[in-house]
């Protein structure tokens, strides 16, 4: 097993680096990040760093790079009054929501260049992704900045949408069936099979197997 330190790492080329500790977590969750500018013109950006932070309120975490350059997504959920969309990105949409990420000019929306429609739903002012099995409506509660200059985006649910076939009756997601897609590293897009479901974990209920 090869060994690095936090001195190995910091040592790697920049691209090297960036995909090596990018791959750390494991897969992630691949969401499209909808606003709207106070313009009218939408944005729409792909993004793995989605995370779940309470349910009573429902409340999610998103993280985005540093802000020591423009950064649309961040500054239209800044002036918008914190409104912003996550969307699931279908796996057969994959490569159109991957180049999101690209840098384009602040005049083009990439709704339309990416092939994405942009949805306006219940008066909520930030656009959805009509692709989307499951859509989320979020509003910023709060933002705590990170030593390395990323910001954690702490925002409250206000409505969710999914796709009649995902929704189980205990509540629980059937993303597979939704053909939700999973990230890995920077450019890895993943289909999700179905789960192994065990069920809420009790001590009483743990297997002889994996007792010791």
């Amino acid at each position: 097993m090869r060994h690095l330190t936090a001195t190995d790492i910091a040592a790697f080329e920049r691209i090297y680096r960036l995909n090596l500790v990018n791959g750390l977590p494991g897969y992630k969750p691949a969401n499209l990040v909808g606003t709207r500018a106070p313009d009218g013109q939408t944005n729409l950006a792909v993004f793995s760093s989605a995370i779940h932070l309470g349910s009573d309120p429902a409340v999610l975490g998103l993280v985005t790079r540093p802000t020591t350059v423009p950064r649309h997504t961040y500054q239209n959920i800044k002036d918008s009054d914190g409104c912003y969309t996550l969307n699931h990105v279908p796996f057969n949409l994959a490569g159109p929501a991957h180049y999101t990420s690209a840098n384009f000019p602040d005049e083009e929306s990439e709704f339309d260049r990416c092939g994405f429609t942009a949805a306006f739903r219940d008066d909520f002012p930030a656009p959805y992704v009509a692709e989307s099995a499951i859509s989320i409506g979020l509003r910023l509660r709060e933002e705590h900045p990170i030593f390395n200059g990323t910001v954690l985006l702490v925002g409250t649910v206000e409505h969710v949408y999914i796709a009649e076939k995902g929704l189980r009756d205990d509540g629980t997601l059937d993303l597979a069936a939704l053909n939700t897609t999973a990230i890995s590293g920077l450019d890895g897009y993943h289909e999700v099979l179905a789960p192994l479901r065990f069920g809420y974990a009790r001590p009483g209920q743990v297997p002889a197997a994996v007792k010791n």
